[in-house]
Order: structure tokens, then C-alpha cells, then sequence
């Protein structure tokens, strides 16, 4: 177990790129609690992580920590040049940091510990799934790392449902020591920290709670600030009014300019004591409000999803219909054909078709306008600017898109750059922004919320809502699942079953 007096943490710390601030004046103490670290997207907190480990150094401030201090650490994207070690290999690597090469004992048995085979550990690790590719890294570092406190970056990221749970039963059973964990998972936060670190412009707000109630907590201290600062602002401009008042009858009447200090006084002591009123960014994400007009937007009958290389028979659908306005979560084990069946879907449209072939097993009604929001992001041409990406949509102007840039949150200054600069939130952004201008009104989302902050999120849920829109999506996001859905299609044993929630099928895989 780790030491109750392990110390990590930061003091009036700032760091910059260049001239812009990316995070300034925090300060914050980690304790033997498993801290939530949350904060908009570009925020900082993988550039504050990456300076408590010291693969970065601070502008200002500094580092508290105690001696001899180790800690175990996971970052976002898995190392590409693991992908041809073993599994073996990998996982010695985390011993050769505590100096512990040759103790290949200690791999043994931590993976009996967590039910992985002796024929798995000589595998390649690139063959093994996303998500347990990430299980072990994290594994690795908790056990095999022996740290004081473990920090993980978006662990949940690549992992599916029931990979979570595994997680989850890791996090809060099996590895008892402090962890400071970054994740937009707001289920996940819930679950497994005990406190909450809320990293936003105006520093890092404490709290000791989990996220929910931690987040309301903060809401209320920004309501109550925004409203002693509207009536400091009131009584100062009444202030002012009086001054000027005091001001023209001072010409007539001198002793009256001792008023006019005086009240001078009083303004400049509020202005000096003036409460301070966050404000968060605006960074507006919104679909489509194109409508469909009829009441269904997709025919599915008769449609079998095979595997990639179609060796296998995923599964069969006799017959779903779309109605406009649904939104619809596709629920499955890992490996069900969830994603695949996105993909099929996709794969039969053809936006130059006025018509569809009525037998078609999949029919698309002919005013559809669809768009795919693929995870992986592979269509970002990441060596263009995002002004150029942006205008490059259909009847877009270079001024319509700097406009909406403005409005999504990219400064004016950013607009120029490359869009491989951008954080992977940020890349999401700027995904939904440039399918937005296609005007669709029917969506396909896979992961949508992978990367996106919990304001995105819930800016995400609002414009699903709130925009006449059909979609399907698969997310692993079961807060996201639960408000954005209003059908739940359940993939078992092959077909695809209607069920009223999906909380079962949380249960199941928990």
C-alpha cells in the first residue's frame, strides 16, 4: 500500500507556450484519495501532468514533492513502437523503470493475477485489441511500477463496456494506492474517485466529493460569484452617476468636491475588491437542424454484417425502420458488430443517387443527407489548416468559416495552423463543425464523445436534442448512452433486439 505521507502536488505554478498561458497561479495537493483532474478541452491537463512526472518544467512556481517519490504514470496514446514487442516485453519494460528487469516473476504473476495466459504474454502486443492493450499498460504501471501514486491520462480511452468494468474493479479494488485520474467519462469519474480537481483559467478548484456532486458544487460558487459581481457593477455605475451629479455642483458649491472624493473613494475600493466571475469559453458545437420530409429516413430489411473480410456472419436484421427524429444507441458485447454495422450502413449510401432502389436492403430516404462521425478520425487531412478544411465544405465562405472557428472556440490567431496541432478534443471540434456546413439530417456516430470535454458532451446531448435530426450511434459512454438515446437496439446472439434501456445490458457487462 502506498505511504500515507507521499506528497505530490503543485505551488502557484504556471506554464506557457510561448506567449500563451496554458495554465497559470495553480496550486493543489494530491492526498491518498483517487482525484478526478477535469477540464475543458486545451485546458492544460496533459501539459500539468507531463510537468508533475518532469518530462516538462514550469514557468513559474513549482513542483511539490516528496522524496524519493515514485510514480507510475499512463499516457493517452500507446507507444507505436510497442506494437511489435511481446506482451512479455512490454510489460518488462515497466520493471526495467524500477530497475527490476530480470524479475520476469513478478510479470508472472500479475498476469495470473488479472486472468491472462501464459500464451497471450508472448503474443505481440499490436494483436491485441486497443483495450487491452491499454489494460496492460495500466497494469503494468500500478503493479509492476510499485509507484507511490499512480496518474493516469483518459484511461478509458479504446476500451469497451466490459473493459471498463474491468477497469473500474482495478481502480477501486485491486490497486490500493492515490491515483490522479484525467477522463471526460463522467459515469467513470463517479465510480471510481472520491475527489475532484477542476482545472479552468482561473486555476484549479478542490473538492472533496466525486464528480457529480463536486461539479454542482462548483456551478453554484460561479452563480454566486456572476451575482455579487452584476451588483458590485449596478452600485458602482450608481456610484459614478453621483459622482458626476456631485461633479456639476461642485462648480457652484466647492465644499461639494469632498462628497465627489469620497464617492470616488468608495468605487475605486469595490473596483480593487471586485468579486471575480468565470467565464468559460464559448465554443458552440452544433449539428444540422435539416430536417426530413417524411416520417422515416432509413429501411433496413434483409441485411446480413459480416466481418471486414467477410469470413464471418456478425449479424442478421430482418427488418428496422428509422423514424426522423430518432436517436438510436446500438448496445454489444465487443466484437458484436456494432461499429461494423455503422460502417455497412454507410457503405450504401450514395449521395449522387436521386433514387434508391426500392429492394435495396438498405434504403435511404431520397432527401437524406448523411454524415459519418468516424472515431479514428482517419478523413482530418491533419497538414491543412483548419480555416481550409472548414471552407472547404459545400457553399462555405472563407468568412462563413472564420466565423464559425470564432464560435467553436479556435482563436483568431490558430485558424492558420495545421490541424495536426490540435488536441484530440480539439480534432473532434472541428469535425463536427465541417459536417455541420453539409447540412445532414441523419447522423452516424461512432464514439462520438471519446475525446470530446464534458461540456462537449453536453453541448453534444443539447444539440441531439434539440436539432430535427436522426441518428445512430455506439458509444461506451453510458451517461452519454442513457441522455442522448431515445431507442435502444441491443445486439444478442446475432439479431438486433429492441429493449426499453439499456441498463440491463449495462448490468450484464458489469
Amino acid at each position: 500500500m502506498a505511504p500515507r505521507q507521499a506528497v505530490l502536488g503543485m505551488d502557484q505554478a504556471s506554464f506557457h507556450h510561448g506567449a500563451k498561458p496554458v495554465f497559470e497561479t495553480v496550486s493543489f495537493l494530491l492526498d491518498d484519495a483517487r482525484t478526478a483532474l477535469v477540464g475543458e478541452n486545451g485546458a492544460g491537463k496533459s501539459t500539468l501532468i507531463a510537468c508533475l512526472t518532469g518530462a516538462l518544467e514550469l514557468d513559474k512556481g513549482q513542483v511539490l514533492k516528496s522524496r524519493g517519490l515514485r510514480v507510475g504514470a499512463l499516457p493517452q496514446d500507446t507507444p507505436e513502437a510497442f506494437a511489435d514487442l511481446t506482451v512479455r516485453d512490454v510489460l518488462r519494460l515497466s520493471l526495467e523503470k524500477i530497475g527490476a528487469g530480470d524479475d520476469d516473476w513478478r510479470i508472472d504473476v500479475l498476469l495470473d493475477e488479472i486472468g491472462v495466459s501464459y500464451e497471450t504474454a508472448e503474443q505481440r502486443f499490436g494483436d491485441l485489441s486497443g483495450g487491452w492493450q491499454r489494460l496492460l499498460l495500466i497494469a503494468g504501471a500500478a503493479r509492476l511500477e510499485e509507484p507511490d501514486i499512480l496518474i493516469l491520462d483518459e484511461p478509458t480511452n479504446h476500451l469497451d463496456l466490459a473493459n471498463i468494468n474491468i477497469l473500474e474493479t482495478w481502480l477501486t479494488a485491486a490497486f490500493d494506492l492515490p491515483m490522479l485520474i484525467v477522463s471526460h467519462d463522467r459515469e467513470f469519474l463517479n465510480r471510481v474517485t472520491d475527489r475532484t480537481l477542476f482545472l479552468r483559467s482561473d486555476g484549479v478548484h478542490a473538492f472533496k466529493s466525486r464528480f457529480s456532486v463536486a461539479r454542482e458544487e462548483l456551478l453554484r460558487r460561479d452563480a454566486t460569484a456572476a451575482a455579487h459581481r452584476r451588483l458590485e457593477e449596478k452600485e458602482v455605475k450608481r456610484l459614478e452617476a453621483a459622482a458626476a451629479r456631485y461633479k456639476v455642483w461642485a462648480v457652484k458649491n466647492p465644499e461639494l468636491n469632498k462628497r465627489k472624493a469620497a464617492i470616488e473613494t468608495r468605487i475605486a475600493r469595490i473596483e480593487a475588491d471586485r468579486t471575480t466571475a468565470y467565464v468559460s469559453r464559448d465554443r458552440r458545437l452544433e449539428l444540422s437542424d435539416g430536417e426530413i420530409d417524411a416520417k422515416v429516413a432509413l429501411r433496413l430489411m434483409g441485411v446480413t454484417v459480416k466481418t471486414p473480410d467477410n469470413a464471418r456472419t456478425l449479424l442478421t436484421i430482418d427488418r428496422l425502420t428509422v423514424a426522423a427524429g430518432d436517436r438510436i444507441a446500438i448496445l454489444g458485447a465487443n466484437g458484436a458488430g456494432k461499429s461494423t454495422l455503422l460502417t455497412a450502413i454507410a457503405a450504401a449510401f450514395d449521395p449522387d443517387l436521386e433514387h434508391y432502389d426500392g429492394q435495396a436492403a438498405i434504403r435511404f430516404n431520397p432527401a437524406t443527407r448523411l454524415a459519418v462521425f468516424d472515431q479514428s478520425m482517419r478523413a482530418l487531412p491533419l497538414k491543412i489548416s483548419l480555416l481550409d478544411y472548414v471552407a472547404s465544405a459545400p457553399e462555405a465562405t472563407e468568412k462563413e468559416a472564420t466565423r464559425l472557428l470564432a464560435q467553436a472556440g479556435f482563436p483568431f490567431v490558430r485558424i492558420g495552423d495545421p490541424i495536426r496541432l490540435l488536441s484530440h478534443g480539439e480534432r473532434s471540434r472541428l469535425m463536427f463543425l465541417r459536417l455541420k456546413l453539409e447540412r445532414p439530417n441523419l447522423y452516424l456516430l461512432d464514439e462520438p464523445t471519446n475525446h470530446l470535454d464534458i461540456e462537449g458532451q453536453e453541448a453534444l446531448e443539447a444539440e441531439l436534442e434539440d436539432a430535427e435530426v436522426s441518428c445512430l450511434f455506439v458509444s461506451h459512454d453510458r451517461y452519454f448512452t442513457r441522455t442522448a438515446a431515445t431507442r435502444f437496439l441491443e445486439i444478442r446472439r446475432g439479431k438486433l433486439i429492441e429493449v426499453e434501456s439499456p441498463d440491463a445490458f449495462f448490468d450484464a457487462h458489469g
